[in-house]
This record gives C-alpha cells, sequence and structure tokens, in this order.
C-alpha cells in the first residue's frame, strides 16, 4: 500500500485498486482505508484521487437504495475533507448524470453539501447542477447550496437566476421551486437585483 504515496500512471492506480477489490471491500475496512489516505504524505494528486473516488465510491453511492450506512458515510465524509474538488467531480457528476429520481442519492449529495463540503467545493457542485437541465430531483441540491448561507460568486449567482428564470413555467406547480426562489431572494438579496 506504500505504493500509492509515490506518483503512479492512472493504468497502474486502477490496476491496484483492482486487485485490492477496493470497490466492493466492506465498509468498514474503507473507513480505514480513507484514513490511511488522510495520512499519506504528501497529498494525492487530483487525477490520483479522482480515480479513487470513482473506485472507492461510485458504485456504492449509485446503488444506494436507502441512507448510507454510518460506515460508507464515515469514508465519504472523511475522504470529502480532503479531496473535496476530484470528489465533486467524479460523484456529483455521476449523480446528476444518473437518469430517474435517484432519491438516496440526491439526499446524500445534500447531506455532504450541507455538512462536509468546503466552500470552493460548494460552488462546483454549483456550477456542475447549473450545467444541467434542472428537474426536480435536482432542486433539494440547489436548496442546501444556498441553505449554506456562503456568498455566492456573481457569475454563478447570475446563472442560477437565468435557469431559475428559464425554468419557471415547467415548475409553476412545484413547491419545491418555489421554496428555491424564496431562498435565493433571501439569501443572496445584496446581490439580487
Amino acid at each position: 500500500l506504500s505504493l500509492m504515496s509515490h506518483p503512479l500512471c492512472h493504468p497502474q492506480l486502477e490496476g491496484l485498486c483492482s486487485f485490492l477489490q477496493l470497490s466492493t471491500c466492506p465498509e468498514p475496512l474503507l473507513v480505514c482505508f480513507c484514513s490511511w489516505l488522510l495520512a499519506l504524505n504528501p497529498d494525492l494528486s487530483y487525477t490520483s484521487a479522482a480515480i479513487l473516488a470513482e473506485q472507492l465510491f461510485l458504485r456504492r453511492v449509485l446503488s444506494l437504495t436507502q441512507p448510507p450506512s454510518r460506515h460508507l458515510m464515515a469514508a465519504l465524509t472523511s475522504f470529502c475533507s480532503k479531496y473535496s474538488h476530484p470528489f465533486c467531480r467524479v460523484l456529483v457528476a455521476a449523480v446528476l448524470q444518473e437518469p430517474g429520481e435517484g432519491a438516496e442519492q440526491t439526499k446524500l449529495m445534500c447531506e455532504l453539501v450541507e455538512e462536509c463540503l468546503e466552500p470552493h467545493a460548494v460552488q462546483l457542485v454549483l456550477s456542475q447542477v447549473l450545467e444541467v437541465p434542472l428537474s426536480e430531483k435536482l432542486l433539494p441540491l440547489l436548496q442546501a447550496v444556498l441553505g449554506r448561507q456562503e456568498p455566492l460568486p456573481p457569475e454563478l449567482l447570475d446563472l442560477l437566476v437565468l435557469a431559475l428564470c428559464r425554468q419557471a413555467p415547467a415548475f409553476a406547480t412545484s413547491l419545491n421551486y418555489a421554496k428555491l426562489v424564496t431562498a435565493v431572494l433571501t439569501v443572496c438579496q445584496s446581490q439580487v437585483s
């Protein structure tokens, strides 16, 4: 395992993950492995962290049909604490592209946004959400972003307001949409004219 602290090319790291069966290892071991990753010096590169985020969590998160176990949540939280940017690029992107309701995945992403992610990662989540057509399943995620009460960069706020305006007819009867618009007007009142 000490190999992971040295630069590995992508196929080597993916091969090592496959050899160690990281995508299917028991969740208590996943927690231990993530704790070990946090102690590595030097830190993992962005690319290595993205590969590990995919290998460790992608299959587990996309297959959720009930809330994540405390072990999985602990592993996710610990990984996000240090590697939130590659985590968001891999996991949030996959959840956004997943067809269907994805209720458990959306709840998980909301929880991570509300409790774990640093402000720059929260902004990354917002920018990723705004790159896809809004749907009812994404409204709670936007609500979670606004719930952080973090100032939004003007360009992201403009994109959010534009998306909400364009989608207004499609959400004419949506309570979640009404709550989201109210949140935008409340949280960002100094920025919204």
